[in-house]
C-alpha cells in the first residue's frame, strides 16, 4: 500500500523523548515544550508561541480571544476541515460559510461582496443584515499548504473591524516571498495563527498544536487559560474558566526533533509536487491544482482536478484502492453537515464543483520515484 501521507521519524526525534522519558519529565510540563515554543518562535520570526494540544485548542482559544461571543457569527470557509468552524459553536456563536476560489482558498471576492452588500456597521459592530447578528471575525483556512489572499483579507478585516484568525494548520513553512507580506509566514499575518501536529501534518507531535498571535499578551493569556487559568499552582486558586489544552513534555520533545526536518521536508514536498504535475499535466483529463505564485508554499497535499467529466472521483478512487494506492476526497462540504444546514451561506458555487471533481495524492516525504510512477501510471490508465 502507498499511503496518502505519513509521518516521517528520522532524525532527533528518539533521542529527545529518551531524555524526556529518562528526565521524569513527560506530562504537561518539562524543558521541551518551552525549548518547542521558543524554536518554532524563533523559525517563524515571531516574539512567541503557546504550544496546545490541538490545533482546534489553538483555533477555540483564538476565537475566545478575539471576542467571539453567544449570538455572533465568524465567517468561515464551506470548503475545510469541520475544526475550523466547531469552535464557533463552543462559544454559542453562528458560522456564515463562504465559497472557495479556484485555488481552493476563501472567496475573497465574494467576501468584499458579502461585508459590502449583506452587512452594516454600527457603533456595535458589523452587524449582518438578514440575521441581525454582529460578526465578529473572518477564518481563513491555508488550504493544503497553499498560501490565501491574505493582503485582502487584511484589508477586508481592517475595513470592517473584524479579527482574522489564520488556519494554518496545513500551512507551517509557507512564507510570503513577494508584497507586501514578503518573508511573513502563513499563521502569523492575522490577528491569530493556529497550528496542527497531527499525524498526517507536515511536521507531527502524534497530536498538538500551536497558537501565534500579534499581540504577544494574546499568546501569554493562550497559554493561562491553557493551562486551566491557574493563578495559584499551589492553592489551586483559579479566578476563570480554563481548559486542559497543554502540550505534553514527550510531544514537545517528538516536535523538536521534528521542527529540525522541517525545510528538508518542505523542499522533499515541493521536489514531489513537480515531479506529479509534469507527468500528469500533460494529460488533459487531470490536472494538479497549482499554488500561489507569491509564495513558497509547503505543498503539504497535492489535490487532483479530474477535468474530464467521464472521470468519476469515487470511482477512480476505488480503482486506485485496488491497486494498493490510498487517496481521499475534499472533506464534505460544511454548510451540507447535518449540524450547519440551517446556517446561512454566500452564493456557494465553486466548492461543490471542486469537492466532486479531486482527490489528494499520496504525499508523503518518504514517497520515491517509484511510488510516484506507480501512482501516475494507475491514473493515465483509468
Amino acid at each position: 500500500m502507498i499511503s496518502l501521507s505519513v509521518p516521517v521519524i528520522k532524525g532527533n526525534e528518539k533521542k529527545y523523548v529518551d531524555e524526556a522519558i529518562s528526565n521524569g519529565w513527560v506530562s504537561a510540563s518539562g524543558s521541551y515544550v518551552t525549548r518547542f515554543e521558543h524554536e518554532m518562535a524563533d523559525y517563524l520570526k515571531v516574539k512567541q508561541t503557546a504550544a496546545l494540544q490541538s490545533g482546534t485548542a489553538a483555533l477555540h482559544l483564538s476565537y475566545l480571544l478575539s471576542g467571539v461571543k453567544p449570538g455572533h457569527e465568524v465567517i468561515v470557509p464551506a470548503l475545510t476541515f469541520i475544526a475550523a468552524v466547531n469552535p464557533v459553536k463552543y462559544l454559542g456563536a453562528e458560522p456564515v460559510f463562504m465559497d472557495c476560489d479556484d485555488s481552493l482558498n476563501l472567496d475573497c471576492q465574494k467576501l468584499e461582496d458579502f461585508l459590502k452588500k449583506e452587512c452594516t456597521k454600527t457603533t456595535l459592530g458589523l452587524r449582518n443584515n438578514k440575521s441581525k447578528r454582529i460578526i465578529s471575525a473572518i477564518t481563513v483556512v491555508h488550504i493544503f499548504g497553499n498560501m490565501a489572499d491574505m493582503e485582502t483579507l487584511v484589508r477586508l478585516a481592517d475595513e470592517y473591524g473584524l479579527k482574522l484568525i489564520e488556519d494554518a494548520t496545513e500551512a507551517l513553512g509557507t512564507r510570503y516571498t513577494d508584497g507586501i507580506y514578503e518573508g511573513k509566514f502563513a499563521g502569523t499575518i492575522g490577528d491569530f495563527g493556529a497550528y496542527s501536529f497531527n499525524g498526517n501534518k507536515i511536521i507531527t507531535t502524534g497530536g498538538g498544536g500551536m497558537v501565534t498571535a500579534k499581540k504577544a499578551a494574546d499568546v501569554e493569556r493562550c497559554a493561562y487559560l491553557a493551562a486551566q487559568a491557574k493563578d495559584d499552582s499551589l492553592f489551586y486558586i483559579h479566578n476563570h474558566i480554563g481548559y486542559n489544552y497543554r502540550m505534553t513534555n514527550l510531544q514537545a520533545a517528538l516536535g523538536v526533533g521534528q521542527l529540525e526536518c522541517l525545510e528538508d521536508y518542505i523542499q522533499i514536498k515541493i521536489q514531489n509536487y513537480n515531479y506529479y504535475r509534469e507527468r500528469l499535466n500533460k494529460s488533459e483529463d487531470v490536472q494538479l491544482i497549482p499554488f500561489n505564485e507569491k509564495a513558497r508554499n509547503n505543498h503539504w497535499f497535492y489535490s487532483l482536478l479530474l477535468r474530464n467529466k467521464t472521470l468519476k472521483r469515487d470511482a477512480l478512487m476505488k480503482q486506485l484502492k485496488e491497486a494498493g494506492i490510498e487517496t481521499r476526497p475534499i472533506w464534505k462540504l460544511n454548510h451540507t453537515q447535518t449540524m450547519y444546514q440551517s446556517c446561512q451561506t454566500y452564493y456557494i458555487e465553486k466548492a461543490p464543483f471542486y469537492q466532486s471533481r479531486i482527490i489528494n495524492l499520496p504525499c508523503s516525504v518518504n514517497l520515491t520515484e517509484a511510488d510516484m510512477d506507480y501512482v501516475i501510471e494507475a491514473i493515465m490508465k483509468s
